[in-house]
């Protein structure tokens, strides 16, 4: 892949942040330049997460050794030896612009104000990641593990539990997200003991996080940035995602765009058959701030329809997060509370709503 370096850069800054399901940029600077430096995609790094499944000690502790240091910067990286199938990925595509084709009134007819757990189809422009600044520019479809309305979890009104809403004029559609689902979790596993080896931790510290887990798989469409569009408009606003681990699918568009301390806006352009890879603001808090949750934001001037695929890894709801004993130095204290993974994601949503979240 070619690339050719950009003068142009932004000053876009997070200066006060409220947290949402991404963390909120509350006050952007004046400047509105949604422009980005086009760098090698290797100043993020590239990890081949494929020797987390070697029976070879020495294999899974070099990517550890990976993780850590793309951890420590930007908390940001391209992953290749994923395993997930390309076929699989296809498909999820294929279906995802199907659905986005349908009629206003059939995704409507399924939107997330039908959903007491937050799932379903969220409508062009219904969500503004800067405040201040114009709604994204972007539309989204929400699901999760199928969790049935009877399920003893849902009668007790635990967080972000409940069943699905899918397309009824897309008989395929439902058979590929929850497969797709069902193997990202497992990817979310794996991921997750390469990040306890990058803690110095044993590889199945985090095993008991890594069972009955929640996680949000979310397609999006992005249509192309109006020719004039309003001040600071842009697809998906500056954030950070509040989880543990987001696994991006996208196509070949590009658009996302990671902010760098030394540089500014940076684009993170597609590469074939990978995952761009972030931590989210969970995984900061529980390693006392060594591990970075970094802001991104998209903005598409490809002038065509853009397409992708978030996978949400949250982990389970109960377990315990307090600071890991790696990431504290003698004398230090924890910067946080304890917490439970369920807590930390209804208090994002309260600060972000302004409102008691209880599903």
């Amino acid at each position: 892949m070619h690339y050719s370096p950009v003068a142009l850069r932004s000053n876009w800054a997070a200066i006060d942040i409220a947290r949402a399901p991404w963390r909120v940029i509350t006050r952007p600077m004046s400047d509105q330049n949604l422009d980005a430096i086009t760098v090698p995609h290797h100043a993020l790094p590239v990890i081949d997460v494929s020797g987390l499944r070697s029976a070879a000690d020495t294999d899974r502790k070099a990517v550890g050794r990976a993780l850590k240091a793309a951890c420590l910067d930007k908390g940001f990286f391209y992953m290749q030896g994923h395993g997930v199938p390309e076929p699989l990925r296809q498909s999820v595509f294929r279906q995802s612009e199907a659905f986005f084709a349908l009629p206003e009134a059939e995704k409507n007819a399924i939107a997330l104000e039908h959903s007491p757990c937050n799932r379903g189809y969220e409508p062009l422009r219904a969500q503004t990641l800067e405040i201040g600044q114009p709604p994204d520019l972007k539309e989204g479809f929400y699901s999760g593990p199928e969790i049935p309305a009877g399920d003893p979890r849902v009668l007790a009104g635990k967080f972000n539990h409940g069943p699905n809403q899918w397309p009824a004029a897309l008989p395929g559609f439902r058979p590929v997200m929850e497969e797709y689902h069902g193997v990202m979790v497992a990817l979310g596993r794996l991921v997750m003991g390469g990040i306890a080896l990058a803690l110095d931790l044993p590889r199945d510290a985090f095993a008991g996080f890594c069972k009955d887990e929640l996680a949000t798989l979310r397609l999006l469409h992005y249509p192309p940035q109006p020719a004039n569009p309003e001040p600071g408009e842009k697809g998906c606003g500056a954030h950070t995602d509040f989880g543990t681990l987001t696994f991006l699918a996208q196509d070949d568009c590009g658009g996302l765009q990671v902010w760098d301390e030394a540089a500014g806006w940076m684009h993170a352009e597609p590469v074939a058959g990978s995952y761009v890879v972030n931590l989210g603001d969970m995984m900061a808090r529980w390693s006392n701030g060594r591990f970075h949750s970094t802001l991104h934001r998209v903005v598409n001037v490809s002038g065509r329809q853009r397409y992708s695929v978030p996978f949400f890894y949250l982990g389970n709801p109960d377990y315990p997060i307090r600071c890991i004993d790696t990431c504290l130095a003698d004398g230090e204290r924890p910067l946080h509370p304890d917490t439970t993974m369920e807590a930390h994601y209804q208090a994002m949503y309260r600060a972000t709503y302004n409102e008691t979240t209880t599903t």
